[in-house]
């Protein structure tokens, strides 16, 4: 297999494979975390979940990707990058350590959140601090092959991470503060990796010019402001009809998560370990939906243009989401985890294509950090609307229709564009 291949060439460069090895361990342990963070919040048994709880635990995991990632760049190109990666995995081992021990202690839940909010925020360095490393670690010809694969690698990681969340959680120990600690054990174990490689050798180098922090702060927000006008050309419609579309079937799918999160807990089940289950089932059948959108969307986006094809996502889950949904039972709910990971996927990966093909080179990078900005910010709204809308149990007509009626008019929006 050529990813085999690939990845075969890759590992034989020494400093690739320590990188990598950090990246593993890091993301996994932002997979642990996070569920574990998810499961204390919806599934512990001394806790009355309720919708809001579940949009402030997003609001927590995805907002300090939002707000501080643009701007992380500015001090990475200040700092050691193998230093961030030791002290940001060391901080974030703490601050986990620390977090475990709020869950157990009688402390007022914004605490908790705070101690949360601090672990997310760090990550966003790690994650860039990362992938600004590649380049010091393979060569040229090599480059975008690790771009490719090392993010990819740390996606599954972080996947897997997940996963042995719910397995630790429900067979090994009872409790959500044991898997953060598992979390702070990896956090700990990536930074003692980062410390194999020599203090230089991620960079930046010292010879090169910088700007006064202030001013780096400032031309970063212009630079973006300068992607948001470059996308306001005339010949950009495209990217900006994308864009909208996946913002919005981010919100939809956004708001549908916290719907079943609800209804696993409350509706589906009579047990908090048994939600649990069934949504650790819900999120692997979504998870193959995922997979499948990455194999059915090259050829279909490659039949019809992936223009096309987004609206082709967005009219079947504005038709199926009511059918699947409106029921509330498991079977259906299961299947409609499976078909909205498969158009969700498949609506971003088309997305991406058109974004790379229409916005220019100098700007795809800048595009992007907007385009992640969207998607998390959407996210997050989702979960608040959401919120305002979902009874206890999470048994909402109000909540499906209203996300139907969102798909069917991106649907319709983008046929009527790609006709144009």
């Amino acid at each position: 297999m050529p990813v085999v291949r690939d990845l075969r060439v890759l590992l034989r460069f020494r400093d690739f494979r320590r990188l990598l090895a950090v990246r593993l361990l890091s993301q996994g342990a932002d997979g642990v975390y996070q569920v574990a963070l998810a499961t204390y919040v919806v599934f512990s048994p001394e806790k009355q979940t309720s919708a809001a709880s579940i949009a402030s635990a997003m609001a927590v995991l995805l907002l300090p990707y939002s707000l501080v990632g643009p701007f992380a760049g500015v001090l990475l190109d200040r700092w050691r990058r193998r230093q961030v990666l030791v002290y940001g995995n060391l901080l974030r081992a703490l601050l986990a350590a620390a977090t475990a021990v709020l869950m157990v202690s009688q402390v007022p839940d914004w605490l908790f959140y705070v101690s949360a909010l601090c672990v997310t925020a760090v990550n966003r360095f790690v994650l860039s601090g990362l992938s600004a490393s590649l380049p010091r670690v393979v060569d040229t010809e090599r480059l975008v092959m690790a771009n490719s694969l090392s993010p990819t690698a740390g996606t599954l990681a972080a996947t897997a991470g997940g996963g042995l969340a719910f397995v630790v959680r429900l067979v090994v120990s009872d409790s959500d503060a044991a898997v953060v600690l598992l979390g702070a054990v990896m956090y700990l174990c990536s930074a003692l990796t980062s410390l194999t490689m020599a203090p230089e050798l991620l960079g930046p180098d010292r010879d090169s010019t910088q700007p006064r922090l202030g001013t780096a702060f400032v031309g970063t927000a212009r630079d973006l402001w300068a992607a948001v006008r470059h996308l306001a050309e005339p010949q950009r419609r495209e990217a900006v009809w994308a864009l909208l579309s996946m913002t919005l079937m981010r919100f939809c799918y956004g708001a549908l998560l916290v719907m079943v999160l609800m209804l696993c807990r409350y509706a589906l089940s009579t047990t908090p370990e048994e939600g649990l289950r069934l949504l650790g089932l819900a999120l692997g059948v979504s998870g193959i939906g995922f997979f499948t959108a990455a194999v059915v969307t090259p050829w279909a986006a490659g039949r019809l243009g992936p223009g096309r094809w987004i609206a082709v996502c967005a009219g079947a889950a504005a038709l199926l989401e009511p059918a699947l949904g409106l029921p509330f039972a498991t079977g259906p709910m299961l299947v409609a985890a499976f078909v909205l990971g498969l158009i969700t996927q498949g609506a971003k990966i088309a997305t991406d294509t058109i974004v790379q093909s229409c916005v220019d080179d100098g700007f795809r990078g800048r595009i992007f950090s907007v385009y992640d900005v969207l998607f998390n910010v959407a996210f997050v709204g989702a979960a608040g609307a959401a919120a305002l809308m979902l009874p206890p149990d999470g048994r909402s007509t109000v909540l499906v229709v209203t996300v139907a009626v969102i798909y069917g008019a991106v649907a319709v929006a983008m046929a009527r564009f790609e006709r144009r």
